[in-house]
Parts: C-alpha cells; sequence; structure tokens
C-alpha cells in the first residue's frame, strides 16, 4: 500500500511548481488565454480594497467626516460616495423635467450631467442584491472593471505583445485611479465598452465598433473620439491600399463612424427636449465651475488656460503650454507610434476632446483612464525593471488619492 505521508510529500513539488507556472501567467502574460488579466485584476482588487477598508475602518474609529454625500456609515456607501448619489438619483427616479436653480436663475448641479447606462444597469441588478443601489453600483462596476482589465489585455496583445499587455494592464490596474474600477462610478463600465469598440476597430470588424460606441455615448461623453479614430483609420487604409479597399469596409467604417459622431452629440438634444432649454446640458456642466473658476460662458480650447490663469496668473498659462507640449512629445515618440494608428488616434483624439472642454480639476486623472493603451509603449512597459517602477509609483499616489478623494474633494 501506499503510504499517505510519501504520497503527500510527493505531491507538494508538483503542487508548487503549479503555484510557480500560474506566478509566471500573471506576472509575464504568457498565456493566450482571459487568465493573465483575471489575475493582474484580482491583484490589483487586493491592494484597492485594502487601501479602501483601512481608510474607512480608520474614519470609523476616529469620527472622520468624509467628502461624500452619503452618511449611511457602510463600506457599500462609503464605496458609493461622491456623484454616485445622482446616479443613485437617476435609478431610482429619472432625470428632471425642470433644472434646479438657484435665485438668481443660474442652473444648479443636477443629475442631467450624468448618462443613463451604468444607473440603468444598477437598478436591474437592485433586486438581485436586496434593493441597495450601493451594492448594485458596486458589483457592476466591479464586473465591469473585470472586464476592462481582459479586454484592455486583449486589445495591447493585438498591438504588442502577450509580456507588454500583462504589464499594461496591471499598470492600468493600480495606477492612482485604480480604485474607481470597483466603486459605483461609471467609469469601468464606459472603459470596458470603449477598449472593446477600440479592438473590434484594430481587428476591422467594424459592425462590432458600432453597438459598441453607440452604448458607451450614453454611458459617459468622450465618445467622439472614437470617430475620429474610426475616420483616421479609412484614410489610412485608404491610402496603403488604394483601390484594393473592399467597399463593404469602406461603408460599415463611414456607418459606424457617423453613427457614433451623432449619438456623441444626443445627450443635449435630450436634455433639452426633456427639459425645453436648448442650453439644459451646457449651463449643467457649467455648473460644476462655479466653484472654480466663477460663472464662465463656455468657448472651446479656453478651459485650461481659465482654470490655469485664475489661479496661478501668468505663470499657469506657461504650464499649460508645457503640459501641452509634453502631450505632444508623448505622442510622437517611435513607441507611442508602434501602438497603431488605431491606438495612437483615438488616444490624442481623446487627449484633445478633454482640453477642448473640460475644466481642469481633481477629476481629470479619471478622465485620463481612456488613454490607458499607451501604458503598452516602451516608456512605461519596455523592460520589467520599469514597469515595476511605474507599479510602486502607482500604489503609493493610489493610497494618496484615495486619501484625498475621500477627505478633501470628489475625484
Amino acid at each position: 500500500m501506499t503510504d499517505p505521508a510519501e504520497t503527500t510529500r510527493a505531491s507538494r513539488p508538483r503542487l508548487a511548481a503549479r503555484v510557480r507556472r500560474l506566478l509566471a501567467v500573471g506576472l509575464e502574460g504568457r498565456h493566450r488565454g482571459w487568465t493573465a488579466p483575471l489575475i493582474v485584476w484580482l491583484a490589483s482588487r487586493v491592494v484597492s480594497t485594502v487601501l479602501l477598508l483601512t481608510v474607512w475602518l480608520l474614519a470609523r474609529a476616529n469620527g472622520w467626516p468624509f467628502a461624500s454625500y452619503r452618511r449611511e456609515g457602510t463600506f457599500l456607501s462609503f464605496l458609493g460616495s461622491w456623484d454616485a448619489s445622482f446616479y443613485r438619483t437617476i435609478a431610482e427616479h429619472g432625470y428632471p423635467a425642470t433644472l434646479p436653480t438657484d435665485a438668481d436663475g443660474h442652473v444648479l448641479p443636477n443629475p442631467w450631467a450624468f448618462l443613463p447606462v451604468f444607473p440603468a444597469l444598477a437598478r436591474v441588478v437592485q433586486p438581485l442584491v436586496g434593493g441597495s443601489f450601493w451594492a448594485a453600483g458596486v458589483l457592476v462596476a466591479t464586473l465591469a472593471g473585470a472586464g476592462a482589465c481582459v479586454v484592455l489585455w486583449r486589445l495591447v496583445r493585438a498591438v504588442s505583445d502577450d509580456r507588454r499587455a500583462t504589464r499594461a494592464t496591471a499598470l492600468f490596474a493600480v495606477a492612482p485611479t485604480g480604485f474607481l474600477l470597483q466603486v459605483a462610478y461609471a467609469e469601468s463600465t464606459f472603459l470596458l465598452l470603449l477598449f472593446g469598440a477600440l479592438l473590434a476597430l484594430v481587428r476591422r470588424r467594424y459592425w462590432f465598433v458600432l453597438p459598441l460606441g453607440l452604448v458607451a455615448a450614453f454611458t459617459k461623453p468622450g465618445v467622439l473620439a472614437l470617430a475620429v479614430a474610426l475616420a483616421v483609420h479609412l484614410v489610412a487604409r485608404l491610402v496603403q491600399e488604394r483601390r484594393a479597399m473592399p467597399v463593404r469596409d469602406a461603408v460599415a467604417i463611414v456607418v459606424a463612424g457617423l453613427g457614433i459622431a451623432v449619438a456623441g452629440l444626443a445627450w443635449p438634444v435630450v436634455a433639452s427636449a426633456v427639459t425645453g432649454r436648448p442650453d439644459a446640458y451646457l449651463e449643467t456642466e457649467l455648473s460644476w465651475w462655479v466653484g472654480f473658476v466663477g460663472r464662465q460662458h463656455f468657448a472651446p480650447l479656453t478651459p485650461w488656460f481659465t482654470m490655469a490663469s485664475t489661479w496661478l496668473g501668468a505663470g499657469g498659462v506657461v504650464l499649460v503650454v508645457v503640459v501641452l507640449a509634453g502631450a505632444a512629445w508623448l505622442w510622437t515618440r517611435r513607441d507611442v507610434r508602434a501602438l497603431g494608428v488605431d491606438v495612437v488616434s483615438f488616444t490624442a483624439a481623446y487627449a484633445l476632446y478633454l482640453v477642448a472642454v473640460f475644466l481642469p480639476q481633481q477629476s481629470l486623472p479619471r478622465l485620463l483612464m481612456p488613454t490607458a493603451p499607451l501604458l503598452g509603449a516602451d516608456v512605461f512597459a519596455g523592460t520589467r525593471e520599469r514597469t515595476v517602477a511605474w507599479l510602486v509609483v502607482g500604489m503609493c499616489l493610489q493610497a494618496v488619492a484615495v486619501v484625498l478623494t475621500w477627505f478633501l474633494g470628489y475625484p
């Protein structure tokens, strides 16, 4: 008969070998399925959850107030802080037919600044988790965050290789904003749709780009960058293939691009139709600017300069110019251009969108998350040592971001 102790001792080396292989899959990305990105996602959720739970427990023990609309005191409501209260309002009551205003008639912050896909998903899930919006929102966001990591990994692999894809996904998941992949915000849902559409574009599956882009357009603003990427892709194919490009592909690209562009511009029209105010969406967005730069009239390509000059004077304007020059340097690097015209054109167009319409404030790091495919470039993931260095920076800054956003201001 076989001695059980002997069997146990013999199985230990095999178990150790399996663990080593599993770790190799996660760290080096040699597996061609979903294993590597899901291991990365799971490890990153451990990091983020430990940070979030530690801050929540310390705050509860010391009576520290949160920079949040929610005061229930549970960990799930803690994960539903900041603007998540607007998503809850939309999920449970819909959008207001009349915009709230102050005594002078100025529009106040209201749910029209937020798009309907994420709260609709949370509303569907609510009955499954006892009716709690916070539990539903966190569940939807966390699952979408896992999906976003998988699709980002596949996207970077499509333009590079497995190892680079795993490194880029790890950098994305433990970035300073990595905790947003599990809180009741629309970010992870938007990223899942956006990365999926971009992957379909890279693989030339244009009819898949359209539905993903349409849903993304009603999840968060910024999908117009995808329409720009489709236009650049069409021009690039026409130049490279000349008359060899199939007509059906050209038709699919044009239809997808036009459909996504229309959807990306539709929400202000919807807000206007429901509220009866042509400027409903614009005035709602500008209401968030008041605390930073006072009441302003919107002009494209000016918000960054307005913010900088208000707070830093002429030096702020110089700082914006330096930042824009640095961005131009990044997007023209050879290793970035090596990611392909689709990734470069989309991320550059999205960055230009932020410069054109967004007032830079504490939300800027969150809004930069769609540029994550750039993490596959050499400057971030070229070597293991470089990747590890960025990972350490990301985890340290995530801890700082968690403290700052929960106790000083919204992300």
